[in-house]
């Protein structure tokens, strides 16, 4: 086996880990692999004896990457409808049967990372969110941060406490029972499917909100939206009630959430936030473009 041959297998052994750091900082699956794939074509080009800790290397260096495309991400947003889209963006879900996680995709499911978090950080600055993600996530030191923000260790550490700060008052906290998350989960299915509007109250939170991401610019029941409030969110649940019984309950980024399939195709996914027995927040994704990616082969 020669060098090149034994690099890559070194490389393999830690693209679970960037693929979950690419994945925090991005909420795209698919941009999350982009960005692991460029990692690898900095790695092939550096001489790898230079390097003195590959994984501590390879972490900066798909931060770098990151970064870099949330920065060209946050130019393109400076037209008023963007807002909207920063309003209503969901963050690609990851997708697992209730009774089995893939080894394979263990390390995205292994800090619980919910679509709440995730739409969070979405709001964060870019550089605020690498130095979150990086330590408070996958324990990087402040002194390897610095660097790539291009700013003090001190300074490092401050982006970091906003961040945390922002992350602590912005998301919902959730029963860390998933029995119970499952109840408050199936209950609302149930009373989805009855049209029953007194069983829909219930079970939601008066202070809720959906998020709904359609992926389009479009006006009517199917555009991207916010809504507040257990009344209105139950009207919107009501009206969706036809594409109930195609719903299956699922693990939505490690917890129980709802996948809509039809012919073998996700049509909807809907993660939830459960506490004290209520949903607390929806986030719903019918971008079909981004919907079409997802393999729901072994939800059936």
């Amino acid at each position: 086996m020669d060098a090149e041959d034994v690099l890559a297998g070194r490389f393999e052994q830690e693209r679970g880990r960037l693929r979950a750091v690419a994945y925090r900082m991005l909420g795209s699956l698919a941009e999350a692999e982009d960005a692991v794939q460029e990692t690898w074509l900095k790695l092939s080009r550096t001489d790898a004896a230079e390097i003195r800790n590959l994984s501590g290397w390879l972490t900066t260096v798909v931060g770098r990457v990151c970064l870099d495309l949330l920065r060209t991400r946050t130019s393109r947003r400076e037209q008023p409808i963007d807002d909207v889209f920063t309003d209503t963006f969901v963050p690609d879900p990851v997708l697992r049967p209730l009774s089995r996680i893939d080894p394979e995709q263990e390390v995205l499911q292994a800090d619980s990372v919910g679509l709440a978090l995730l739409v969070v950080l979405e709001t964060l600055d870019p550089a605020e969110r690498l130095a979150f993600v990086l330590h408070d996530m996958f324990a990087v030191p402040f002194d390897d941060i610095a660097p790539v923000v291009e700013r003090s260790s001190a300074a490092t550490r401050q982006l970091a406490s906003r961040a945390r700060r922002r992350v602590k008052g912005a998301t919902p906290s959730a029963d860390p029972d998933p029995g119970r998350q499952r109840e408050a989960v199936e209950a609302f299915m149930a009373a989805a499917r009855a049209g029953d509007f007194d069983a829909l109250l219930a079970v939601l939170d008066p202070d809720v909100v959906l998020r709904a991401d359609s992926g389009a610019r479009i006006s009517g029941p199917a555009a991207s939206k916010v809504v507040h409030g257990a009344r209105a969110v139950a009207e919107q649940a009501l009206f969706f009630r036809e594409f109930a019984p195609l719903s299956r309950v699922a693990l939505v980024n490690g917890e129980p959430g709802l996948v809509n399939v039809v012919d073998g195709k996700a049509v909807g996914v809907m993660g939830l936030t459960v506490s004290g027995g209520r949903i607390t927040g929806m986030y719903i994704l019918a971008d079909p473009e981004r919907l079409a990616r997802l393999d729901v082969s072994g939800l059936a």
